[in-house]
């Protein structure tokens, strides 16, 4: 029953499912539509929104972009390659490599979610290299299921946000919050903690669940052989400065001091920037060489096409979800304001949460959509008498949980798996329902 329920949900998607490309253009027609007869606003006016917003993620971008290169440069290091593939070798079966890719994924997501995205990526390939007969594309979903944790987990954009305090705080909850709300409210909360270890616990064995008996998709062998930069020459003076290992490590030692200074003053904080120069000196390191690690960095950055192109695409899509009339009035407070209008003290939290997802789908970014639901959502929970950071962690969940039918952020992990957003989201639909029952009542139950 539930193989076949998972084989129909994979041919729907591959039947339905559109590039990423094209759904985010269907996703940028549907709200230009929407903003225009829900808000009342002119196609120009909407239109303003969309080049409005537009560019504005461009420097997240360019984190993204460098995520991806830096931590691909990193997996592709000898070094690293040997321990990885020496950790799948300790999957004897499809079931135990699906269970394995899941656990690791889940785990370096909830540390930090750009770490958890190449780790699980580059897991994923050192287990289809190693284990015969795994379903390649479900392999990959598994990695990807990591999303769902990241917003509980220590980079969550909301729970730091609220353990910030200061002005940006009090403006994005309308003056509902002042104080600095400490993660021991949030993100170990008996709340929060009871969702990731029902995750941690279920998402393992419902993927290996969804593992075909038979005809299982398996990867190319030759698509997953890891390409090595070619060795520079060193037959002139400056081939061998090129390939000097004395200039590398220099770059690695300022890079620690770098590293110790900031966290020596801001604790244990891992910001974007931190992760993205953990992956670059490390992999400098691994590689020995300004020349052998530029060579890897060339051979990586084949694969940031999708962000490149769609990030600026779902900024527009921002820009006219926040964009309001002349009453101050827009999408994303419409579809806010509607799931309030049908909440009660007691279902506030989980309609908080659906509503949440249903964002998600357009905003996906978690700075993005806490900037657009956050003032309207705290001052209801006030009203309501709902706790203010039951309410954040319901949007802050809400954003992870419809990442797994929103390919936005699936396309790091495709650039380097080399698989597209039909091959996984059959299975992510799965993971979609299963996460969306097991959120739905403990927010209804424990919020």
């Amino acid at each position: 029953m539930f193989n076949t329920l998972t084989r129909m949900s994979v041919s729907l998607v591959q039947k339905y499912l559109p590039s990423p490309f094209v759904f985010s253009t269907l996703l940028t027609l549907g709200v230009l539509l929407a903003g225009i007869f829900s808000t009342g606003q002119s196609l120009p006016a909407m239109v303003q929104h969309w080049s409005g917003g537009f560019w504005t993620l461009l420097g997240f971008a360019m984190q993204m972009s460098l995520i991806f290169v830096t931590g691909h440069a990193l997996a592709s290091a000898p070094i690293i390659n040997r321990q990885l593939d020496h950790l799948a070798g300790l999957a004897r079966t499809p079931g135990q490599a699906i269970i394995m890719v899941t656990l690791v994924a889940l785990l370096g997501c909830w540390v930090n979610w750009g770490f958890g995205l190449v780790i699980g990526a580059v897991f994923a390939r050192a287990l289809a290299r190693k284990v015969a007969g795994v379903d390649y594309p479900l392999l990959v979903a598994s990695a990807y299921s990591r999303f769902l944790v990241w917003h509980g987990g220590l980079a969550g954009s909301v729970p730091l946000s609220l353990a910030t305090g200061g002005p940006d705080l009090a403006r994005i909850t309308a003056g509902v919050l002042t104080d600095p709300v400490s993660i021991s409210e949030t993100l170990f909360s008996t709340l929060n903690l009871t969702i990731v270890a029902l995750l941690v616990i279920g998402l393992p064995l419902l993927n290996r669940a969804m593992h075909p008996r038979q005809n299982a998709k398996v990867a190319d062998p030759a698509k997953l052989v890891e390409s090595h930069a070619e060795l520079p020459a060193r037959e002139t003076p400056a081939q061998r400065l090129d390939d000097s290992r004395i200039l590398g490590l220099a770059l690695v030692v300022m890079a620690g001091i770098y590293l110790f200074n900031h966290f020596a003053t801001k604790g244990f904080v891992l910001g974007l920037d931190v992760v993205i120069a953990i992956f670059l000196f490390s992999g400098l390191l691994m590689h020995g060489t300004p020349e052998r690690y530029m060579r890897a960095v060339d051979e990586s950055v084949r694969g940031i096409g999708g962000i490149v192109l769609l990030f600026p695409f779902y900024a527009g899509i921002m820009g006219m979800m926040m964009g309001a009339n002349a009453d101050g009035i827009s999408l994303g407070r419409q579809i806010t304001e509607s799931f309030i209008s049908w909440s009660s003290a007691d279902t506030f939290p989980l309609l908080a949460f659906l509503s949440a997802g249903v964002v998600n789908v357009f905003v996906p970014s978690g700075g993005g959509q806490w900037a657009v639901q956050g003032p309207i959502m705290l001052p209801a929970a006030q009203a309501l008498g709902v706790s203010p950071t039951v309410t954040a962690m319901a949007i802050a969940w809400g954003d992870a949980w419809t990442n797994m039918i929103q390919p936005f952020w699936a396309l790091p992990l495709l650039g380097i798996v080399g698989l597209g957003a039909r091959d996984i989201m059959g299975y992510c639909l799965i993971m979609l329902l299963y996460s969306g029952v097991v959120i739905c009542g403990a927010f209804y139950f424990l919020g």
